[in-house]
């Protein structure tokens, strides 16, 4: 030990000694910027601290490592933006019934792009034999905890990431069973477009579809929830009731479109159908074959999902994101989807409604670090200057210079779905309020007008009470501060559901704050 203390204070004193000589030996002063020789003496403070083994280097070129340093982050972010130029980004959402094989169409789809090797599939191929459930080991790619594979029900929304020719997807795997809606909310809300999957076996598809059904309910909160562009994949076109039936892929359409239509979808230019089979694969990744299904012509999954518009957004404007979830891990994380602006390592923001200053540690995407992400990114944030257990899911992260806005009551333009057994809307209404990724109780304080739903123009007539279809503007108070933004400013912020006992009874949007 002695002998090695020794060596190691030689090397000290002969690197202070090198120091000071190259200091003597640089140019003149003149020559010499300021910031360089900050840097020298940095450079060493850090070698006497950190006692670093000297290098056979002199010490002049250092400096120049140092700017090389600075510059790199301006390159890579160059060629971060370059990247990001290729491939556009695009969310998509599976939603519809339960059991229509949304969990099933999603693996299969990371299986098809190669996110998932052969082996894997195997063990999930015997652990679902294991289970007698032989059709379900598809699904286990994206159902992840035991309790979603026992029931082989999906509970959180599924994650994962795959990419065509020319764009970057992100899958959410939204569930379908009505128990979990809140959670279906929270996935479409991050989502751009969503995938519409139907049962095409006899019997599902209507379960699905009637008054109760989570087609209907997923179809109207996904366009409530911004989900502008609508694929609908009838699948299990394979199974034996079916045996790729035109008949019924016509019929399950014929009765889609005039609901898609009062939904709010414009079905010519927002919607698009084509049969699949997810647990084979069949039209997913290549087109299917005319010896399975002669009368197909369309389009496969994957080449529709290509070339998908995507919406546009405003990467300069003032940073908007919806807090979905948040996590210690050096540091507090917090996960959600930009839905404005941009996000760069080193940006200092406020954590809305708390107005807590923060900092941006680091950003990650697709589990990678990046150095900024834009708007429509699901992202990871690594914050400093706010503990974890002081966000909650809801709280939005804005930019300092215009922040989002947050309050407890607000006027908004409703839609009235279906009230529990006839049930009257009227001031006193209690109901749960879900907002981006916020949930929160509110009550109806006063009905302010009804709005003629043919002409769109309000009735004269005071309004006290309306009942099911009703379009009404009213006004809402909510128990806790809430991030809002009007609908004509940032829609994906000003769009909200009102449920009762696990229903959808109205979706409506802020007219103002």
């Amino acid at each position: 030990m002695n002998i090695e203390d020794e060596i190691q204070k030689s090397i000290q004193s002969l690197e202070l000694d090198s120091a000071e000589d190259s200091k003597e030996e640089l140019a003149a002063p003149e020559e010499v910027k300021p910031e360089e020789v900050e840097n020298l003496d940095k450079m060493e403070e850090d070698h006497i601290q950190d006692e670093v083994q000297p290098s056979d280097q002199p010490l002049q070129t250092e400096p120049k490592v140092k700017d090389q340093e600075m510059a790199t982050p301006e390159k890579a972010e160059e060629i971060d933006e370059k990247d990001e130029n290729q491939k556009r980004h695009l969310n998509v959402v599976f939603i519809g019934h339960v059991d229509a094989g949304k969990s099933t169409a999603g693996g299969q789809i990371l299986f098809l792009s190669g996110q998932v090797d052969d082996r894997t599939i195997q063990k999930y191929e015997k652990e679902a034999k294991d289970k007698s459930r032989e059709s379900w080991y598809m699904a286990y790619i994206m159902d992840t905890n035991e309790e979603e594979r026992v029931k082989g029900k999906t509970v959180e929304v599924g994650r994962a990431h795959f990419e065509t020719e020319n764009t970057r997807f992100t899958i959410l795997d939204a569930p379908g069973h009505k128990s979990y809606v809140p959670n279906m909310i929270s996935g479409a809300s991050q989502a751009d477009i969503g995938v519409l999957v139907i049962s095409a076996r006899k019997g599902e598809f209507e379960t699905g579809y009637e008054r109760g059904g989570q087609t209907r309910e997923h179809v109207l909160l996904a366009k409530t929830l911004g989900v502008s562009k609508l694929l609908v994949v009838v699948n299990k076109m394979d199974d034996p009731t079916v045996k790729w039936s035109r008949e019924r892929y016509n019929e399950i359409e014929s009765k889609m479109v005039p609901f898609l239509k009062s939904s709010g979808y414009n079905v010519k230019k927002d919607v698009q159908f084509l049969p699949i089979s997810a647990l084979l694969g069949s039209n997913m990744k290549a087109r299917i074959d005319k010896s399975v299904c002669s009368w197909w012509d369309g389009p496969c999954l994957f080449e529709v999902l290509d070339a998908v518009e995507i919406p546009l957004r405003d990467p300069k404007g003032p940073v908007r994101m919806p807090i979905i979830d948040k996590f210690k891990d050096m540091g507090t994380v917090v996960m959600g989807k930009i839905e404005s602006g941009s996000i760069r390592e080193g940006d200092s923001l406020l954590v809305v409604p708390n107005k807590a200053q923060v900092k941006v540690l680091a950003v990650y995407c697709d589990e990678n670090k990046v150095k900024r992400a834009g708007p429509g990114e699901n992202v990871r944030v690594k914050l400093s200057g706010v503990e974890e257990e002081d966000i909650l899911a809801g709280f939005v992260l804005s930019s300092v210079a215009n922040p989002i806005t947050a309050v407890t009551e607000f006027n908004a333009q409703l839609q009235i779905l279906e009230l529990l057994d006839n049930a009257i809307f009227t001031a006193g209404y209690k109901a749960v309020l879900h907002v981006h990724s916020a949930v929160e109780e509110c009550e109806i304080v006063e009905l302010l007008q009804q709005i003629d739903p043919k002409t769109k123009k309000p009735i004269r007539k005071k309004v006290l009470f309306v009942k099911n279809g009703a379009v009404v503007v009213c006004r809402l108070q909510v128990s806790n501060l809430i991030c809002i933004e009007k609908f004509s400013d940032f829609p994906q912020l000003g769009r909200f559901t009102l449920r009762t006992e696990g229903k959808t009874v109205a979706v409506g949007k802020v007219t103002s704050i």
